[in-house]
């Protein structure tokens, strides 16, 4: 009983978030958050927030690999120094095996000052599952924001990251669009199956609790039987 109304109040949360969310995407963009306002970031309440900031992209690009609905291949990780100096990692898209040479991709990024849409994302630190990130191999399983810094060398750096949207780069001279990365490939996608999840424990209940009564009755019957 107590498993059951556990994830009864986990999906009035889930419930909560998915509506948080959903008004984040029809929002328009909000500033992203500057160095002042990092340390009250929360996944709960900043997570896939729409936000716009501008800055220059530096000469760095890190891959990290991604499956996505386009197959097997990388994010793009480049970072974004912004006038205060700050750094935030903008994952400006996908791009396939054949595609992760920047020379095979067409056109290069914007040399000038870029300004970036996107959701806010918080970094993910450690490595994927059963596999940790090794920068020194070039092998990148998560967006860990702060051990791309340090490999590249840079600080100070954003504890979150912007998945770049489909239209949401514009550079000051308005250049054409690019193929490769393809941004706008994020699924905001939260699983709910809290309410089967609760009517399973409360009819593991009810089943013990008939279990036991029965057993009782069974009990009762057989020493009624032998006092007789």
């Amino acid at each position: 009983m107590a498993l059951g109304t556990w994830q009864v109040h986990r999906m009035h949360w889930k419930h909560a978030l998915i509506a948080r969310v959903d008004g984040f995407q029809h929002a328009p963009p909000t500033p992203a958050p500057g160095a002042d306002a990092w340390s009250g970031l929360r996944g709960e309440l900043d997570e896939y927030r729409r936000v716009a900031l501008q800055g220059v992209l530096l000469n760095h690009e890190i891959l990290v690999q991604a499956n996505t609905r386009l197959g097997a291949g990388f994010w793009v990780m480049t970072p974004l120094r912004r006038d205060d100096g700050s750094i935030v990692f903008i994952n400006r898209g996908f791009v396939d095996a054949e595609h992760r040479d920047p020379g095979r991709r067409g056109e290069t990024p914007p040399a000038g000052p870029i300004r970036i849409e996107g959701l806010l994302r918080l970094s993910q630190p450690g490595g994927g599952f059963l596999r940790s990130n090794a920068p020194a191999e070039g092998r990148w399983y998560s967006r860990d924001v702060a051990a791309m810094a340090q490999f590249l060398g840079l600080q100070p750096v954003a504890p979150y990251f912007v998945d770049q949207s489909a239209n949401g780069a514009a550079g000051i001279h308005a250049p054409a669009p690019r193929r490769w990365p393809v941004p706008g490939l994020t699924v905001v996608h939260f699983r709910d199956a809290h309410l089967s999840y609760a009517l399973t424990w409360y009819a593991l209940a009810a089943m013990t609790a008939a279990a036991m009564v029965y057993g009782a009755r069974q009990e009762w019957r057989r020493r009624a039987k032998g006092a007789i």
